[in-house]
């Protein structure tokens, strides 16, 4: 893990902000780069990671385009081809699955079906969406259908300085990348450079260090992981999170040399358990760490159910700090700690509306 905000201006701004950030500086540093998806320039424009853009750049680099994924994507595959650096954004990742003709069978494979002569250099942003009745149709990840597929890359950062570091080298990376944003996240808050930085596509990170437990968690199950992690210190269980923050290529060598120290691993995926990325995480740990593993590995992730719309449901449905907590305590064989003074939907009180 190498620390890639060094040396740099800090200053606290939002997710959302990060991301605009990043946006805005590519976009002012190579005339190629170009944003375009449905509702990019409307008055919301996508959560505020557009604002401003079309007002900077015009609308030959800032572009509204209709409903027609598929299209939509082809388009950014050609514009890729010919020189171009779009970054195509998707307001809810759901929507890609109208596009995975062009996903799987084109952009995924032109530069490998050239020998690597033709470079496929689009982005595509893509906000995972939860709360408010949002239900089946606007909530789904999916980390794991796209990080399936050879020659794509998938991001999934947690933090605004990850968010910032990581679009910056997905919009300088000659393949194509797909970018996933939990909507929840893009209030966080952290210090960020001012300046441009790259964090390396296929690195792993350390979000909080320990030495009796090891959780690697993704995107949204990070923030959840590090409340757990609080929650555990009245045990005296020292937990370690590990964000992989990249799922394709995945790097496992934090993860790997942290449960060798542990003996223990809950992955807690923003994700269906079943054939989820949970489960390659695990299958990872278990070939490479099954000798000092004390406890076999445990999953968690979102129940084998379409998403429900009403709330008392959707808490069942959606893993938190607190089935984090208990399977931590089960695996150790500790008494369950009283939590009902804790807090653990907090931010659903915030989130007024899906869009």
């Amino acid at each position: 893990m190498r620390n890639c905000t060094q040396g740099y201006s800090l200053r606290k701004i939002s997710y959302q902000d990060a991301v605009l950030e990043a946006t805005r500086q590519e976009m002012e540093r190579d005339e190629n780069v170009f944003v375009y998806g449905i509702g990019v320039a409307d008055h919301k424009e996508i959560f505020g990671t557009t604002t401003g853009l079309l007002e900077q750049f015009g609308p030959d680099r800032c572009l509204d385009t209709p409903l027609a994924e598929e299209a939509m994507t082809g388009f950014g595959l050609g514009a890729a081809i010919n020189g171009m650096r779009p970054i195509h954004i998707h307001i809810r990742v759901d929507f890609l699955l109208l596009a995975m003709n062009q996903l799987v069978n084109m952009v995924s494979s032109y530069s490998y079906s050239t020998m690597g002569k033709i470079k496929v250099p689009i982005v595509i942003r893509a906000v995972v969406g939860r709360g408010w009745g949002q239900g089946y149709q606007h909530s789904k990840s999916m980390h794991s259908y796209f990080s399936h597929i050879p020659g794509l890359k998938v991001i999934v950062p947690t933090t605004p300085a990850d968010a910032k570091g990581l679009l910056i080298s997905a919009i300088r990376d000659d393949n194509p990348v797909i970018m996933l944003e939990h909507r929840w996240l893009h209030w966080a808050e952290d210090e960020v450079p001012e300046e441009p930085y790259e964090i390396p596509i296929g690195e792993s990170n350390i979000l909080r260090k320990g030495d009796d437990f090891t959780i690697v968690a993704t995107s949204w199950m990070n923030v959840e992981a590090l409340k757990a992690a609080e929650i555990l210190e009245r045990h005296g269980v020292d937990v370690e999170v590990i964000d992989p923050r990249t799922i394709a290529p995945f790097d496992d060598s934090l993860a790997v040399k942290s449960v060798n120290k542990t003996g223990h691993c809950l992955v807690a995926d923003n994700d269906w358990v079943d054939s989820g990325f949970s489960a390659e995480i695990a299958a990872r740990i278990s070939e490479k760490s099954f000798g000092n593993l004390k406890t076999p590995v445990t999953r968690i992730g979102w129940a084998h159910t379409p998403t429900p719309t009403v709330r008392k449901l959707e808490n069942e449905f959606y893993p938190n700090a607190e089935q984090i907590v208990r399977a931590v305590e089960k695996k150790l064989g500790l008494k369950p700690l009283d939590l009902s003074s804790e807090d653990f939907y907090s931010y659903e009180s915030r989130f007024k509306g899906p869009f």
